[in-house]
C-alpha cells in the first residue's frame, strides 16, 4: 500500500509545536495515530533539523518497553536521555498503559526544554477523561480514519468506483491494504465486536454485550434521523423485545461517544439563534464500521453520503450542527408553525455555511424542497447543496452553490468556491 502523507495532521501538529502544552493525539482505535506520530511526525521533525537523539520515542505497548509502564521508570528514563539544553521531543504511544500517567506528564511540563506528544485510544483514555485529567495543560489533536481524498491519493481505481468502495468499507487504514471483500468485512466486524465493544464492556463493567450491541445496531440503522433516548427505549421495547430505560440508553450512548465511535449532532434554531437539546442526530466516525454492525446490509447511499459529509466537515475542524428553521405557514385560514431542516450548519471562526446533502435532485419539485429552508434564512452566509450527481460546481440565481459530493471531498477549499 502506498503511504498516506496525512499532511493536514502533520501541519496541525507543527502549528502546535513548542506551545507549552501536552499534545494529546486521540481518535478511535486503529485509525492511524501511532503511525502518524512515530513515522510521519518523527520524520518531519528530522527533516526540519531536529537531531535523532533529541527525539525520545517509546511505544509503551511494546513488550521490550514493559518496564517503562512504571511511572518512575518512565520519568527517570526520559530525564536520563536529556543531556544538553537543546529542545527534546518526547513521543509516547499508548500512554494510558502507564499506571498513574498524569503526574508523569505534568512532571515533563516542568522541564523547560521538552515538547511532549502522546497517543491514547483505549477505554482508559477516552475523550471525557482528557478534559478531566489535564485541565488546561493538554492540547487535543483529533485524528480520524482515512478521508475519501486520502484513499484517492493511494489508489489508481476510478473515483466513481472508489466512491462505491468507500461507502461500503470506509476509511480504516488497514482496509486499504486488503485485496478481498470478505477479508475487509471480517476485519471490520471483528474490530467492532472484539476491540471497541470489549473495551467499553471492560471499562464500565457491563454484565453483557447484548444490550449495547443492539443499541449500536439501532443507531447504525438510523444515521441521520432525529432521535433521543426515550424514542430509542421505545424501539427496544417494540422491535427487540428488550426493556432498557432511557437513562441506561443515555449512558450507553455516552460510552460510544467517549470511545470516538459515534458523534452527536445537536440542533440549532437559525432564527432564534439558540441550541435545541433534543432530539438530535447520531453519525458514525467511519461508515465501514457502521456497515459492519449491520452485516453490510441497509446500504442506503443517501444516508451514508450524509454521514461522510458530516465526518469531512469535522475533519476540516468545523463545529457542525443540524439547522432548524421555524416558519409560519397558512393552513385552513390559520398560521401554523413548521420546522424546516438544514442538514448541516458548519461554523469556524466568523465563517458559516448552510449545507444540504441531496443525494438526488430528480425534478423541479425536489429542487424546491431542498431549497425551502434556505429561502427562509435571511442572512448572507453561503448556502450549499452537495449532490451525488457528477456536475461541475455552479450557482443558481439566488446564489446557492451546487457541487458534487466527490468535488466537495477532493477539494479542501470546496466551500470557498
Amino acid at each position: 500500500m502506498k503511504e498516506v502523507d496525512r499532511k493536514d495532521y502533520i501541519d496541525w501538529l507543527f502549528r502546535k509545536r513548542d506551545n507549552g502544552l501536552i499534545k494529546i493525539v486521540t481518535g478511535v482505535r486503529r485509525c492511524g495515530k501511532s503511525y502518524l506520530l512515530f513515522k510521519l511526525f518523527r520524520r518531519k521533525l528530522m527533516e526540519t533539523g531536529v537531531a535523532e537523539d533529541h527525539i525520545i520515542a517509546l511505544a509503551l505497548d511494546d513488550f521490550s518497553n514493559r518496564k517503562y509502564l512504571n511511572p518512575e521508570e518512565l520519568y527517570n528514563y526520559v530525564k536520563s536521555r536529556i543531556s544538553d539544553d537543546g529542545k527534546y521531543y518526547i513521543l509516547l504511544d499508548e500512554i494510558q498503559l502507564v499506571e498513574d500517567f498524569v503526574p508523569v506528564l505534568n512532571g515533563f511540563l516542568h522541564l523547560s526544554n521538552v515538547d511532549v506528544y502522546v497517543t491514547g485510544s483505549n477505554s482508559k483514555f477516552l475523550s471525557s477523561d482528557i478534559i478531566t485529567e489535564f485541565r488546561g495543560r493538554g492540547d487535543e489533536i483529533r485524528v480520524y480514519p482515512f478521508s475519501f481524498s486520502e484513499v484517492c491519493s493511494i489508489s489508481d481505481i476510478d473515483k466513481e468506483k472508489l466512491w462505491t468502495l468507500y461507502c461500503r468499507y470506509g476509511g480504516m487504514p488497514l482496509i486499504w491494504s486488503m485485496d478481498f471483500d470478505d477479508e475487509r468485512e471480517s476485519y471490520l466486524k471483528n474490530l467492532f465486536e472484539q476491540v471497541y465493544l470489549s473495551d467499553i464492556i471492560n471499562r464500565y463493567k457491563l454484565k453483557g454485550r447484548e444490550e449495547i450491541g443492539v443499541l449500536t445496531n439501532v443507531l447504525a440503522s438510523s444515521i441521520g434521523s432525529l432521535t433521543n433516548p426515550q424514542r430509542l427505549a421505545n424501539t427496544f421495547q417494540s422491535s427487540n423485545n428488550m426493556k432498557l430505560s432511557q437513562f441506561t440508553i443515555s449512558s450507553y450512548i455516552d460510552y460510544l461517544v467517549d470511545s470516538f465511535l459515534i458523534e452527536r449532532a445537536h440542533r440549532f434554531d437559525v432564527k432564534g439563534r439558540k441550541y435545541i437539546g433534543t432530539p438530535m442526530k447520531y453519525y458514525f466516525v467511519d461508515v465501514g464500521l457502521r456497515n459492519a454492525r449491520l452485516n453490510f446490509r441497509q446500504q442506503e447511499e443517501n444516508h451514508i453520503m450524509e454521514n461522510i459529509i458530516y465526518n469531512e466537515l469535522l475533519r476540516r475542524r468545523y463545529s457542525v450542527y443540524v439547522g432548524v428553521v421555524i416558519v409560519n405557514e397558512k393552513k385552513d385560514d390559520k398560521y401554523v408553525k413548521k420546522q424546516l431542516e438544514v442538514d448541516f450548519i458548519a461554523n469556524k471562526g466568523d465563517k458559516r455555511y448552510y449545507i444540504q446533502s441531496a443525494y438526488e435532485i430528480s425534478d423541479e419539485e425536489k429542487m424546491k424542497q431542498e431549497l425551502q429552508s434556505f429561502r427562509n434564512i435571511d442572512d448572507s452566509f453561503r448556502k450549499i447543496v452537495i449532490q451525488r450527481t457528477a456536475t461541475k460546481p455552479w450557482f443558481n440565481e439566488q446564489g446557492v452553490l451546487y457541487m458534487s459530493v466527490i468535488d466537495f471531498l477532493l477539494n479542501p477549499d470546496s466551500l470557498e468556491l
